[in-house]
């Protein structure tokens, strides 16, 4: 594993984090399988774990738990999420911050992800959903302000809504947040325009995640893929959207050199970037932890490939199936 700088917080992370909404919420999981994932990762040194309490209603924020309790004499970063009030993903300018994390519901949700993963101190708390127009008034400074100073956390955070990496720029440069957590992979690459570099400025930590976009990238999605019921991706993977996906992941694979999965080049991608202190692919059994702390050990992709996967950036705009 190969570690990062964590922003102007300065803390070693893994370039390979954990992400854990699939351990919380997908259909399939299985805490046992995933609490030795967990623990395997750690074993190959992944330090950086991010969940939320929205995944499995503090489902997945309990499992993080038992892995902290369990791994007292290793560093591990907890990163999780407050869910909107109104639980809209995405958010909406239109409806203002105080009706989506009013104060006193910040500060309970802090304690709610407190218990869950069993700690006095949060290293990074994020709010779940975010719009820079929220940055125009509101008590939220205060608020981070006092969680810090009392301990209950360390570090602010933003989860930026899908496919809108600018709407966070005003954020990072307000000094208010120590991270953004954002898409970034072969076909989103819009970060790379106008987040990155005020992050760089800024000295804000960058958290890559999909970095499989949902799952497409590694390769296995066909024109008749579908899921159980109730699972999240019958919502997102809409004929709409699995047509093109599939027809864009098929122009990549002439491209993979000998040897190489899609996953793995796709996850290479992400961490040929030094903007990205880390990236959170889901990893809920042995199989893809090894993988994917494989990937980090290969290193950066060559230039030359580099270049021609820049021509498969694919910008999207939300919709009604993109949240």
């Amino acid at each position: 594993m190969r570690f990062r700088t964590f922003g102007r917080l300065g803390w070693q992370v893994g370039e390979v984090g954990y992400g854990m909404w699939g351990v919380g919420g997908w259909t399939g999981s299985d805490d046992e399988e995933s609490i030795a994932s967990l623990e395997l990762a750690v074993s190959r040194g992944v330090n950086f774990f991010d969940t939320a309490q929205a995944y499995g209603d503090g489902r997945s924020e309990q499992l993080l738990g038992r892995i902290v309790a369990r791994q007292r004499g290793k560093r591990i970063f907890t990163a999780t999420k407050v869910p909107p009030k109104n639980r809209r993903w995405p958010s909406s300018p239109d409806v203002p911050l105080g009706q989506v994390f009013p104060r006193a519901y910040v500060r309970e949700y802090v304690d709610i992800s407190r218990s869950n993963l069993s700690i006095d101190t949060i290293d990074l708390l994020q709010l779940h959903v975010w719009e820079d127009a929220w940055l125009a008034g509101g008590e939220l400074p205060q608020t981070i302000a006092e969680l810090k100073r009392e301990g209950s956390i360390r570090a602010f955070g933003l989860s930026l809504n899908r496919w809108q990496p600018a709407n966070g720029v005003r954020a990072v440069r307000s000094g208010l947040v120590d991270s953004v957590q954002v898409i970034y992979n072969i076909f989103d690459q819009a970060p790379e325009d106008e987040l990155f570099p005020a992050c760089r400025e800024k000295g804000v930590a960058v958290i890559a995640r999909v970095p499989f976009d949902e799952g497409s990238l590694i390769g296995n999605l066909t024109g008749h893929s579908t899921w159980p019921e109730g699972d999240w991706r019958n919502t997102y993977f809409v004929p709409e959207n699995l047509s093109q996906t599939v027809a864009r992941v098929d122009a990549l694979k002439p491209l993979l050199p000998e040897g190489m999965t899609l996953a793995e080049m796709a996850l290479r991608f992400i961490l040929s970037n030094r903007d990205v202190s880390t990236v959170i692919p889901g990893m809920r059994k042995a199989g893809n932890v090894e993988a994917n702390t494989n990937a980090s050990e290969a290193g950066p992709l060559p230039p030359e490939l580099i270049a021609k996967l820049r021509a498969h950036r694919w910008d999207r705009r939300p919709t009604t199936w993109s949240q």
